[in-house]
C-alpha cells in the first residue's frame, strides 16, 4: 500500500507539473512564430508586391504586403496562420493575384519583422490596422477578409465589426479553446487558455457572404470544427470539403479557384 500511495502521488505530480507547464507554454504553443527576421516581397521572390509598415493603435509596427487590384477586381485582406509567414505563401500569392484580385497580407505582430508580442487581442488589434490600411485606398464592398487556420478568428473578428465585400475561412475553428481541449482531452484546457478566438459567440453578427473550405484529412483543426461555425453563421454561404485535404495542401487541390469563383459569383451580383 506505501508503494502504491507514493506511485499515486508521484502521478498526481506528474500531472500537476504538466498542468503548469501548459499553463506557462501556452502561447509558445498557440503561437509558434517560426520566423521572426524580415523577409522582403522580393527576397521571397514576390516583386509584385510592396512591402509596408503600418501602425497599430497600441503602437505596434506590423508588416503588410500589398499588391492593388485591377480594375474592380476584390482586395483580399490575408491573415495567416500560426505557425506561417508570408514568405512561405509566396505561390497562393501568386495564383491570387493573377487574374487581377488584389491583395493585402499582414504579417502578425511578433512575425517575420513585424514589432509586438502576440495575443489574441493584440492579433484583433492588427487585423484592424490591416483593414484601416485597406479600406482607406479601397471600397470596403470589395475588402474580402481570408483567414487561414489561426488567422480565421481574426478574419471573423474584422468581418463582423467592419463592412466587407464577403468573408473567406479556410481551416476555420469555433474556438481555438475546443480545439486545444480535443488535442489535450486529459486536461483541463478549458479553465487554463487565455487566448480563446471565439468565432463561434461572433459569426451570428455576419453580414457579409461567407465561404468556408476544409480538408476532411485534417488533423489540426478537424473540418468538424469549420462545419459547426459553418452551422452557426446566417446565410448566403457555403462550405466546400476537400476530401482529400489536409491542414496544409488546399492550395494543390485547387483553394484559390474555388475562392475566386465564389468572389466573382458572390461581389458580381453585389453590383
Amino acid at each position: 500500500m506505501t508503494l502504491l500511495r507514493w506511485a499515486l502521488g508521484s502521478l498526481a505530480l506528474l500531472y500537476l507539473a504538466a498542468i503548469v507547464a501548459l499553463f506557462l507554454l501556452q502561447r509558445a504553443l498557440l503561437f509558434p512564430i517560426p520566423q521572426s527576421a524580415r523577409t522582403s516581397p522580393a527576397e521571397a521572390g514576390f516583386g509584385e508586391a510592396e512591402e509596408i509598415v503600418a501602425d497599430t493603435a497600441d503602437g505596434e509596427r506590423i508588416i503588410v504586403w500589398h499588391v492593388p487590384p485591377k480594375g474592380d477586381r476584390p482586395v483580399v485582406l490575408f491573415f495567416h496562420g500560426n505557425g506561417d509567414i508570408l514568405a512561405w505563401r509566396v505561390p497562393r500569392f501568386r495564383a491570387l493575384v493573377a487574374d487581377g484580385t488584389g491583395l493585402v497580407a499582414v504579417a502578425f505582430r511578433g512575425y517575420a519583422g513585424s514589432s509586438g508580442t502576440p495575443t489574441e487581442e493584440a492579433l484583433l488589434q492588427d487585423g484592424a490596422a490591416a483593414y484601416d490600411f485597406a479600406v482607406a485606398r479601397y471600397p470596403a464592398a470589395r475588402i474580402v477578409p481570408w483567414g487561414y487556420s489561426l488567422g480565421s478568428g481574426v478574419a471573423v473578428a474584422v468581418a463582423v465589426t467592419r463592412p466587407v465585400g464577403a468573408i473567406v475561412l479556410e481551416a476555420p475553428y469555433t474556438s481555438t479553446v475546443d480545439v486545444a481541449a480535443a488535442a489535450f482531452p486529459l486536461f483541463p484546457v478549458r479553465l487554463l487558455m487565455r487566448d480563446r478566438f471565439h468565432s463561434d459567440r461572433r459569426i451570428a453578427n455576419l453580414k457579409a457572404p461567407l465561404l468556408v473550405m476544409h480538408g476532411e484529412q485534417d488533423t489540426v483543426i478537424a473540418a468538424a470544427f469549420g462545419r459547426r461555425l459553418y452551422e452557426l453563421a446566417p446565410q448566403p454561404k457555403r462550405f466546400v470539403a476537400f476530401e482529400t485535404g489536409t491542414h496544409i495542401n488546399l492550395d494543390e487541390l485547387g483553394a484559390v479557384g474555388v475562392a475566386q469563383r465564389f468572389l466573382d459569383e458572390t461581389l458580381h451580383r453585389s453590383r
